[in-house]
């Protein structure tokens, strides 16, 4: 019997738009540019604001489906090598957010710790969210911060600042093909 949060009942959204706002934060912090971090929220904000609610929301289906697939890259990564992903990632993944009190409050860090946990179980991370209700407007930093992170991660594994990014971009070109 399949769980009403397997991934192929979620919508997958916009996640070109998603990768966009991830991949402009991890170059800007990659390269250092001084004042990045607000110059890429200004930038968030207007492109957020350009959105309708649909759209919105779309991005949103879109970030949880990039966490889907970083968390699923993940497993394959850590199974080669006898690991339990979640064992070696969640965990990483809290502390780091636990640094960063400015973009991920406390009470935040729960829903994304399970939103990752979801996705390396082979859950939808959205679908499993929605059991819980709408998004929060306090939700929407974590929640980049968690894709952001998991960007991260898997370009530090690979030893390459644009493997994650690629990869999805490779998937969407493929599937585009399809």
């Amino acid at each position: 019997m399949s769980s009403p949060c397997d991934p192929a009942h979620s919508p997958v959204g916009d996640v070109g738009a998603a990768l966009m706002i991830i991949d402009s934060r991890l170059k800007g912090i990659r390269d250092g540019k001084s004042g990045a971090s607000s110059e890429h929220q200004a930038l968030v904000n207007q492109f957020a604001t350009s959105l309708g609610p649909r759209e919105v929301h779309d991005v949103l289906d879109g970030a949880c489906t990039l966490i889907y697939m970083f968390m699923t890259w993940l497993q394959k990564a850590h199974e080669e090598h006898g690991k339990d992903v979640i064992e070696y990632v969640v965990p990483t993944l809290v502390t780091t957010m636990r640094m960063m009190p400015k973009s991920v409050r406390p009470e935040a860090i729960p829903t994304m710790a399970g939103l990752v946990i979801a996705a390396g179980t082979g859950l939808s991370p959205n679908l499993w969210r929605k059991q819980y209700g709408d998004w929060t407007e306090a939700e929407m930093n974590p929640l980049e911060a968690t894709a952001f992170l998991l960007a991260e991660h898997i370009n530090r594994i690979t030893d390459d600042p644009d493997f994650a990014t690629r990869m999805i971009a490779e998937a969407l070109s493929s599937a585009d093909e399809d």
